[in-house]
């Protein structure tokens, strides 16, 4: 055995064990995806909404998966999956146990808007039922808007008599009726608001805070979109304008939105905030740091349907961490049962060097586990289902190349070759079939990674890497030792200790005819 063999042999033993060495000892280890360490699954569909001026594009389902991804990171929620199929979005968040909060800050869309206070309202609109009785005017004029984009409120409309304005009617330009809410849901008042043109894309950054109660800090963007517009509102309801009149503290008030629903409609008490403002609304620690949260990484481009809707297209559902446990049992199962039947079959096969080729698989796997739980640790990369599925379809994939190998040492001896000559030169011509196969699978792998989503990713990745690290130690690990054993005169003399025939047994012919 030359010593180019014994390097290559070291390297790859040295290698795969400081590897594994290394990654055990920062703590590196495959993170586990939903259907392996439960969680939550929502899957989001867009609302189908006729007043929508432009239809929703590829774009915008883009944007919006960005947007919930930063939103999830900001959760501290290890390897989430989300994922745009077709015209939906679908968010698996393994380790995650509380359902509804998950809901909340993935599917919530997150528009903040600032609307100075013209009036506060009833909870709920003033009827008469079936009494007939002439009603003030029930009307929302079009605003005046000047050039900062707000206008006088209305003085001849009185809006306890006003419905509450829809989500198409939401409009910042507009006049708008809009509830606030308590904890439980249900509306305690609601406001006549002015139009605006103050949304949370003028916000720089927002953090939850406890000032005697749990609020959310909001900081602004220079300039007019952001810190100059919010002034100019504050500077109205600071002097009681008509834009925005004194409320019943005497002082002008302004109300803090998201998603239609008023938060907070506090009084103004400068007219100037210096680009800071401190939005409150009774919120408990979790739902300030949601809110913030939410705020933080912007709102959703598009409004998704409502998942703990019975009639809704999104769903929701909580994969339990014991239907997870018993997956990964099964598969880890399924996997001690194919490496010992692929055992028994190799080494009575092959004899040593099937006992070789398990080894060899060893090596690869060694790595493979490295290199996963890297990822996991560095990426975020989950080991979902068909991740396991793929791993244990490598076992045969790896193992493919070995027979290729020992069954090309058959045809040598079947020549006439000698044993010590097939096992030198039996593997050029194998490795070159064998780069060819694990070629191919490394190509299908590719094609169905970029075309798949979610977990299927997960499958093709992993059958991915066990055709490279096949390779690996096909070269670097079975090449070296079938090298070794060719050295080995009690192994050269007793071929059958390497499961292989003798000359004679091969050559049934050649020894008759050397017999007469």
């Amino acid at each position: 055995m030359n010593r180019r063999s014994l390097i290559s042999l070291a390297f790859i033993l040295a290698l795969a064990a400081g590897l594994l060495a290394a990654s055990l000892v920062v703590g590196n280890r495959p993170l586990l995806g939903l259907d392996l360490k439960g969680g939550v699954e929502v899957v989001l569909v867009p609302v189908d909404d006729p007043d929508r001026p432009v239809a929703i594009t590829e774009g915008d389902l883009d944007t919006a998966v960005n947007i919930i991804r930063d939103r999830i990171d900001g959760l501290g929620v290890a390897e989430p999956d989300v994922t745009r199929q077709g015209g939906r979005v679908v968010v698996q968040l393994p380790g995650i146990s509380d359902q509804q909060r998950a809901i909340d800050v993935v599917g919530q869309t997150a528009e903040l808007r600032f609307r100075p206070v013209c009036a506060e309202l009833t909870a709920e609109p003033i009827s008469f039922g079936d009494v007939e009785i002439e009603l003030p005017d029930a009307e929302l004029p079009d605003p005046e808007p000047d050039e900062r984009g707000l206008a006088p409120c209305p003085t001849d409309v009185d809006g306890n008599f006003l419905e509450t304005s829809t989500a198409a009617e939401d409009v910042l330009e507009r006049f708008v009726v809009l509830p606030e809410r308590a904890d439980d849901g249900t509306v305690v008042r609601r406001y006549l608001l002015g139009p605006s043109v103050l949304t949370g894309a003028g916000l720089s950054g927002a953090d939850s805070s406890f000032r005697g109660e749990f609020v959310v800090d909001a900081t602004f963007k220079g300039g007019d979109e952001g810190a100059d517009a919010f002034d100019d509102m504050a500077a109205e309801c600071f002097g009681n304008s008509p834009i925005c009149p004194a409320g019943p503290a005497g002082l002008g008030r302004l109300a803090i939105v998201v998603d239609g629903n008023v938060q907070s409609a506090p009084t103004v008490q400068t007219p100037n905030f210096d680009g800071r403002v401190v939005i409150s609304g009774n919120f408990s620690e979790q739902e300030a740091d949601d809110l913030a949260l939410v705020l933080r990484y912007g709102a959703l481009p598009i409004e998704f349907q409502d998942p703990t809707d019975p009639q809704s297209d999104s769903t929701s559902r909580a994969v339990s961490a014991t239907i997870g446990g018993d997956a990964l049992r099964a598969g880890v199962i399924a996997g001690i049962v194919g490496l010992a039947l692929v055992f028994l079959f190799m080494v009575s096969m092959y004899r040593l060097l099937g006992l070789v080729a398990i080894l060899s698989l060893g090596v690869s796997a060694t790595l493979l586990w490295v290199i996963v739980a890297w990822l996991g640790e560095t990426q975020d990369l989950a080991l979902t289902l068909a991740g396991v599925t793929g791993l244990i379809v490598s076992i045969g994939v790896s193992l493919d190349s070995n027979v290729v190998y020992f069954e090309h040492l058959k045809e040598d001896v079947g020549t006439g070759r000698s044993l010590r000559s097939s096992l030198e030169q039996a593997f050029p011509a194998a490795f070159r079939t064998i780069f060819w196969a694990n070629f191919a699978s490394l190509i299908a792998a590719v094609i169905l990674y970029w075309l798949s989503a979610g977990s299927v990713r997960g499958f093709a990745l992993m059958l991915g890497l066990a055709s490279v690290l096949d390779l690996v130690a096909t070269y670097f690990f079975l090449r070296p030792c079938a090298l070794l054993m060719s050295r080995s005169a009690g192994l050269m003399a007793h071929p059958h200790r390497l499961g292989l025939p003798t000359r004679d047994e091969a050559l049934p012919t050649a020894a008759a005819g050397s017999t007469t």
